[in-house]
């Protein structure tokens, strides 16, 4: 396989077990760089598996049916892989502060869809950077935190 073709792969795994409906946490660990940055518009980019790792446990503990997933073919470039996916999820669980626009308070059934496009850096089979590009306004009006106009 090319080195465009393997680092598709990484990053099929990475949305299936990292964003996908399961999370597998141990997939962090496993094909993200120890210092990879995750930086999306709703969230303080995030610098680091420990962190990265918390991140997604709260994110999933009060959106416990989170998911997102691919919507069209993942296009490689040297050690760069885009994707475009839409996803979100119902908040259900505990309270949630980290959207930078305000936080949730617990179990406000309020559902999150939209849609992104993400440019993952992919060195030597480790995501060394995924930077997103989201509707992150289409989800703060969703859950509440914006009003239309």
């Amino acid at each position: 396989m090319s080195k465009e073709e393997d680092n598709k792969a990484v990053v099929v795994r990475w949305f299936t077990e990292f964003w996908g409906k399961e999370v597998n946490l141990a997939v962090i660990d496993e094909i993200a760089a120890p210092d990879m940055l995750l930086q999306y518009s709703l969230h303080e980019p995030r610098r680091g598996r420990e962190n990265i790792k918390a991140f997604m446990t709260d994110f999933r503990a009060a959106f416990p049916d989170l998911n997102f997933w691919g919507t069209a073919d993942l296009i490689a470039e040297g050690d760069y892989v885009v994707g475009q996916w839409e996803g979100g999820g119902t908040h259900t669980g505990p309270a949630f502060d980290d959207f930078l626009l305000g936080g949730l308070p617990a179990a406000t059934g309020r559902k999150m869809r939209f849609t992104g496009k993400t440019v993952l850096k992919v060195v030597d089979g480790m995501i060394v950077e995924e930077n997103g590009l989201d509707d992150g306004l289409t989800a703060m009006m969703q859950l509440g935190l914006i009003d239309k106009a």
